[in-house]
């Protein structure tokens, strides 16, 4: 992204952004039982819309029509359901105490939506990561403009097409477009932008909002690493591993990105994540259909890159075609630590395996790096467990199991440092999208003279005893 855009763009999306403002000024979006019909009206377009969804997803990303409908679709639905069934309460002004200080008064902290929000989805899930925080816009009370993908362009023209005919278009639109309009977008003063992307192009998005010092949720990326003890049940291990690895083709951003593993059961885990992956896709894992594909040419040789100079071994896979843009299920055995593979996230169905000798080995593995997305390890002693979550920081993680931490709606979920800013699902979305306003009121009397020049000695010495 650069800082110029096009003159054609720009006064149309400030045109835009005119617009959605004076909707949002009206009042309209405010009244709950407008976000409950935005809402529904979400989940008939998922609904409705579902099989041209799922049509466009396989187009873009050749996943299997399960993972098309569960990772997108059907995840989409049981969050908005949830955020359905709980907004009003949440919404609901909560009566705060006022102390001794403020007595008499009562007070209340009322959640008011921000304005005009911006919601950037990325392409990995080009469903689910654009309708979830929209939900939860829509339900705070926001007016959002939406930019789906343009690297899933089949998903984001079945958006485009329809998804105004669902909502409120005073209140709701939509954006096609690349870098030039994604630029353009960033250059307006929104109220508030969700952003699910690279870490690096989310630097950029907040430099951006920094010009207007708009508040911003980013929900980023990082290297996910997964530490397997030696006590751990291995056949379990590998097959958490290998479905959640392998989702979508590796390319999920809370995906484990690296193993560390004890050296006492590393061999083994290696032999069960093989005959684990010609488990789930066959003989030929790389043409099996229940394996997507990679996105585009450019992170397919991205990714291939970094499995030709990460040193090591390929101990599994490594098969590659780059006409259909398939990678085969690849486990790397003793990368180079210093590689690119061991310093870029992979996103990708490449899978780095690295020897501990012990727990706290890991965990300094760990920490040598930038705080991830997810941490998982898989162990049979709770003490371990307790001792690597309380060790280390990371968005979010997982005891013996990958990725599922994201499936709870009411739990949030959000990165920590350079693996995103803020949070969402459930209450922390609507809050992401919500001032919270605390509203104090006062009677007319008592109104003491201690609070009111000249300070005289005593009424300084009784300031003194009331703040004790």
């Amino acid at each position: 992204m650069t800082d110029t855009t096009d003159a054609t763009v720009q006064p149309h999306f400030g045109e835009l952004l005119d617009g959605l403002r004076a909707t949002f000024a009206t009042g309209v979006t405010r009244p709950l039982a407008w976000r409950a019909r935005q809402l529904d009206a979400l989940q008939r377009f998922l609904a409705e819309r579902e099989s041209e969804l799922v049509e466009a997803i396989q187009h873009d990303l050749g996943r299997p029509v399960a993972e098309a409908f569960g990772a997108d679709i059907g995840h989409s639905r049981v969050h908005i359901k949830h955020t359905r069934k709980h907004f009003e309460r949440w919404a609901r002004p909560h009566r705060g105490s006022v102390g001794a200080l403020s007595f008499p008064a009562t007070a209340q902290v009322i959640s008011e939506p921000l304005g005009v929000a911006l919601v950037i989805s990325p392409w990995n899930y080009p469903v689910q990561l654009l309708v979830e925080p929209l939900a939860a816009a829509l339900a705070a009370g926001n007016c959002v403009v939406v930019k789906p993908s343009e690297l899933a362009p089949s998903t984001s023209a079945v958006i485009a097409r329809h998804l105004p005919n669902y909502l409120d278009p005073e209140a709701v639109v939509v954006v096609e477009g690349a870098v030039e309009e994604t630029t353009a977008l960033l250059d307006q003063r929104f109220d508030h932008i969700f952003f699910t992307g690279s870490t690096n192009v989310g630097k950029v998005v907040m430099a951006a909002a920094a010009r207007h010092l708009t508040p911003v949720t980013l929900e980023l990326g990082g290297k996910s690493p997964t530490i397997v003890a030696a006590d751990a049940d291995i056949g379990v291990a590998a097959r958490r591993i290998v479905w959640g690895k392998l989702i979508n083709a590796g390319q999920t951003c809370i995906a484990p990105d690296y193993l560390l593993v004890e050296d006492a059961v590393v061999d083994e885990l290696i032999d069960r994540i093989r005959s684990t992956i010609h488990s789930f896709y066959g003989d030929d894992p790389g043409t099996s259909a229940d394996l997507g594909r990679i996105v585009n040419e450019r992170h397919f040789d991205r990714v291939c890159g970094l499995v030709d100079g990460g040193g090591g071994t390929v101990v599994i896979g490594g098969g590659r075609d780059r006409t259909t843009r398939r990678i085969e299920p690849t486990v790397v055995l003793d990368p180079d630590l210093d590689s690119p593979l061991m310093a870029e996230e992979i996103f990708g169905p490449v899978l780095p395996v690295v020897r501990v000798a012990s727990i706290d080995q890991a965990i300094d593995a760990v920490n040598s790096r930038p705080k991830p997305l997810a941490l998982y390890v898989f162990t049979s002693s709770n003490a371990t467990a307790d001792r690597v979550i309380a060790t280390t920081s990371s968005g979010g993680a997982c005891v013996n199991h990958v990725v599922v931490h994201v499936l709870p709606e009411s739990l949030p979920f959000g990165g920590v440092g350079p693996s995103g800013m803020g949070a969402y699902h459930g209450r922390a979305g609507f809050d992401a999208f919500s001032h919270r306003r605390t509203v104090l009121r006062k009677p007319t009397r008592p109104d003491p003279a201690m609070l009111y020049p000249p300070y005289t000695k005593a009424k300084e010495s009784l300031i003194r005893r009331v703040l004790r």
